[in-house]
C-alpha cells in the first residue's frame, strides 16, 4: 500500500495484523515500512565515488548466500592514510547525495583500514600493505569450507 506524505512523496505502507486481548477479530493497522534501497544502485553509486576519489584495485564481491550482514562488499586501496580518509569521505558524501541513508564509519582516525557500512553494501578501504596483510578477497571471494560438500549432496 502506498500513500502520499504532506511533501508529496510516496511512502510505503504495510497492513500488520494485530489481535487485542479479548477481541474476536483481528484488526488491520497501517505501519510504516522502510523500503530497502536498491543494492545494485547503491553499489554503482559507491563504485562511482571510488572512481572519483582515484581509489586503486577496486573489487566488488557478491555476498548473496554467504552471509546475512550485507548483499555486497567493495574493497579498494588508497595510496596513503590521507588518501584512504579522502576516499572514505567521498563515499559517504556520494551516498548522502544519492539519497541513501548516511553510512556508519569505523577507522577514520588512523585511516589504515576504514570500514564504511552503507547497509546492504560494506566498503573496506585499505592502505596497500594493510590490504595485503588481511587479504579479505581470499576470505570472501572463494568458497567457504563446507559449501562444495553441501552442493554435492543436493
Amino acid at each position: 500500500m502506498k500513500r502520499r506524505t504532506l511533501s508529496g512523496q510516496q511512502e510505503n505502507m504495510a497492513l500488520i495484523t494485530t489481535v487485542q486481548s479479548g477481541a474476536d477479530k483481528a484488526l488491520l493497522h497501517p505501519v510504516r515500512v522502510q523500503a530497502e534501497p536498491d543494492t545494485g544502485q547503491l553499489v554503482r553509486n559507491i563504485l562511482n565515488s571510488l572512481d572519483d576519489a582515484k581509489a586503486e584495485e577496486v573489487m566488488s564481491i557478491d555476498l548473496h548466500g554467504k552471509t546475512s550482514i550485507a548483499d555486497a562488499m567493495v574493497i579498494a586501496t588508497g595510496r596513503s592514510s590521507t588518501h584512504v580518509g579522502a576516499i572514505a569521505d567521498r563515499v559517504i558524501k556520494g551516498c548522502k547525495e544519492a539519497g541513501f541513508p548516511t553510512p556508519r564509519v569505523e577507522g577514520l582516525p588512523h585511516c589504515d583500514w576504514v570500514l564504511v557500512d552503507a547497509g546492504d553494501v560494506i566498503v573496506h578501504l585499505f592502505r596497500p600493505e594493510v590490504r595485503q596483510f588481511y587479504n579479505l578477497e581470499k576470505m570472501w571471494g572463494g568458497d567457504r569450507p563446507g559449501e562444495n560438500v553441501a552442493e554435492r549432496r543436493a
